[in-house]
């Protein structure tokens, strides 16, 4: 049995010494500075920042059909003596040989507001976009509060179960010296070693569930490997607000994915009237001038025009009425999207709501088991010690006070989790 101790005696003192080397020199962190990080760091915010920016480029395209086109043509043409068709058009035309440059200008005049309804719908989605890089930031601000506070109550735990075997080798040290001396039973020793051991295995689970809390903490960060650190405790938050119905409003006006889904909404409203307007005439003017200083000698040296074109459609199939009514459809879904997302709102803060009140009342009763945890564990004591009280008892009583510290040391960050999830639901990250 001495054997088996030491072993894992000489186990525990190996992975006490890789956790001493693990958190070495570790750079101590704020919470505030965790999240400056994150902004800086994480790969998600500048995905979604480059979206907005494309859509933003986007609607810059579809504005630049209010604005004329020049271009510029360079032509040489060879032609057969004396041809003057060519296939593959109705009307005819001469065939000269030639070359000749010059440019050609357009302009729509109008299209009778269909330019404007894309214009605005483009608009609408790029403002949606940037909506969705502040909800970004917010999902990445979240995650940080949560896995820092995951990593403090990690580490108040792993503080606990490190306690909880320097005092369960003590008393087996006290439980063998009296064995020793025949006040107390080899059984009693047994139940000692059996308590050292567990305590050997709560310490490398809490050590382990420390060190995996930190790497989920530097992922949080925008960090692609694991960095150590040392962080700082939070103060609790001021009370809970009771009025719910209020959060809820205020969810309801802040909330950036929502807002991102309403702007999809009225984009998709904008494009419905766009197809609509496809059964409208088109009128543009266009002017061509240029130069042919090679040239058949029928022609002249320049060459110049200006008309106006008016394109009026008819018949295509359906085309139009079966984009229109595509249109219109995904509005309508989009409107029904954002009323799923209004009701889900709500019952997010409610449920947040209630989550932080529910950990705000554990605090006291958490703060209250420790105390009597502790007064359990006093008279444990010192009914062994007299010789009143049996191993078992006493066994229990330290049973007891481990699970009411780590309950304690756990219900502060759970309360500072949940209330970081209220302010995420109220659309109060930024």
């Amino acid at each position: 049995m001495k054997i088996r101790v030491s072993w894992v005696r000489i186990f525990a003192g190996i992975s006490l010494a890789g956790t001493a080397g693990w958190s070495q020199t570790p750079a101590v962190i704020s919470l505030m500075q965790a999240q400056q990080a994150a902004l800086q760091n994480h790969p998600r915010i500048s995905s979604a920042a480059l979206s907005a920016q494309a859509s933003g480029f986007a609607a810059r395209a579809v504005s630049s059909a209010r604005y004329p086109t020049l271009s510029g043509n360079v032509t040489g043409v060879g032609s057969e003596h004396n041809s003057v068709l060519s296939a593959g058009a109705v009307t005819t035309s001469s065939i000269y040989n030639r070359a000749s440059s010059g440019v050609v200008a357009s302009q729509l005049l109008t299209d009778f507001g269909r330019t404007g309804s894309l214009e605005q719908s483009a608009k609408l989605r790029n403002a949606s976009q940037n909506q969705n890089v502040i909800n970004t930031r917010a999902q990445v601000l979240i995650e940080v509060q949560q896995q820092y506070y995951q990593a403090l109550a990690s580490e108040s735990v792993l503080k606990v179960a490190q306690a909880t075997l320097d005092l369960r080798q003590l008393t087996f040290r006290q439980v063998s010296a009296l064995a020793q001396s025949s006040i107390r039973s080899t059984l009693d020793v047994s139940f000692a070693q059996v308590n050292v051991s567990q305590a050997e295995l709560d310490l490398f689970r809490a050590e382990n569930d420390a060190r995996a809390s930190h790497a989920r903490l530097s992922a949080a960060m925008g960090y692609d490997r694991d960095r150590p650190f040392s962080l700082t405790d939070e103060p609790l938050p001021p009370a809970l607000d009771p009025d719910v119905d209020g959060l809820i409003a205020q969810a309801l006006r802040e909330r950036s994915d929502l807002a991102a889904l309403q702007l999809n909404r009225d984009a998709l409203d904008r494009y419905a009237e766009a197809e609509k307007r496809l059964k409208n005439p088109t009128i543009s003017a266009a002017a061509v001038a240029g130069v042919a200083p090679l040239r058949d000698e029928r022609l002249p040296e320049t060459y110049s025009a200006a008309g106006v074109n008016v394109s009026i459609p008819f018949l295509n199939g359906g085309l139009f009425k079966a984009r229109r009514e595509e249109a219109e459809s995904r509005a309508a879904a989009a409107g029904r999207d954002v009323e799923d997302l209004l009701m889900l709102v709500a019952r997010d803060v409610r449920v947040a709501w209630l989550d932080a009140n529910d950990a705000f009342r554990r605090l006291d009763v958490t703060a209250r088991l420790v105390a009597e945890a502790s007064e359990a564990m006093r008279l444990a004591q010192a009914r062994y010690d007299i010789g009143l009280g049996s191993i078992v008892e006493l066994n229990q009583a330290q049973l007891n006070q481990t699970s009411a510290e780590i309950a304690a040391a756990s219900a502060k960050y759970e309360y500072l989790g949940r209330r970081a999830a209220l302010n995420y639901a109220m659309g109060a990250l930024r």
